[in-house]
């Protein structure tokens, strides 16, 4: 990774030993914290017992996940659009990620992929090149959005659902180790209300970032976490998915 000594937090810093979101609204803006907050939990989570050396960060944007995943891929391989709406000090190689990626086969171990592939025109075209770059037994780590408002516009061109995910996994050749949803209604609820009253006038960010914390209280006890997983099978928030090449 290009000026990895320069590398700051963006979308995502550690606090109290837990990733979260950013209190700069510049990375984060108040009314997507907790959408930010339940795709940090599953990456803490989950990329220490699957991500491997020889990291490649597919769509990496300012790279926020490199704090997280620094210490077992030091020197990892940062991959974007030339064109991207994220200012990248931090870019090895700019790609078009809707053609042929430039890297031999087997390459890589892990690759993570993190809010592009709804970004991407053909998606199943890019599995399938993540599937070749990977080394045997290496794994593709990834997480999409579903209930989630359009962004990056116009480059926003799809949400899937976890079939969609499976199918376009298995027909690439990957084998589906895991798959989850990274939240249910009430944080649905929580995000599409808080993103439409941010901008009213002097309390709209008040009342947002009250009623995304509130319910990122609720989802956190054993209630909450309950009534967020029986509601995630029908009503997604994302899907966190990593599969492993054959």
């Amino acid at each position: 990774m290009k000026n990895s000594e320069r590398w700051l937090p963006t979308k995502f810093e550690f606090r109290n030993g837990k990733l979260r979101h950013s209190r700069k609204t510049q990375y984060v803006k108040i009314e997507s914290r907790l959408v930010v907050d339940s795709v940090a939990k599953l990456y803490e989570k989950y990329l220490p017992v699957y991500a491997k050396d020889n990291l490649l960060d597919l769509g990496c944007g300012n790279v926020p996940l490199y704090g997280l995943y620094s210490s077992i891929s030091p020197d990892p391989t940062c991959v974007d659009w030339g064109s991207s709406q994220h200012e990248n000090i931090h870019l090895d190689v700019e790609a078009d990620l809707s053609k042929p990626l430039e890297f031999n086969d087997n390459t890589f171990n892990t690759v993570i992929l993190s809010d592009v592939l709804e970004h991407i025109p053909e998606p199943e075209k890019l599995i399938k090149e993540v599937y070749r770059i990977l080394k045997k037994d290496g794994r593709l780590i990834m997480n999409v959005p579903f209930y989630y408002w359009l962004h990056e516009q116009p480059h926003d061109f799809y949400r899937y659902t976890n079939f969609a995910l499976e199918r376009f996994s298995i027909n690439a050749g990957f084998t589906i180790e895991l798959l989850e949803t990274t939240g249910g209604a009430p944080e649905i609820l929580a995000d599409i209300i808080a993103k439409n009253i941010a901008s009213i006038p002097f309390l709209g960010g008040l009342l947002a970032r009250f009623i995304q914390s509130t319910v990122g209280f609720i989802v956190n006890t054993k209630w909450g976490r309950r009534i967020s997983k029986k509601t995630s099978k029908n009503f997604p928030l994302g899907y966190f998915m990593v599969t492993q090449k054959n």
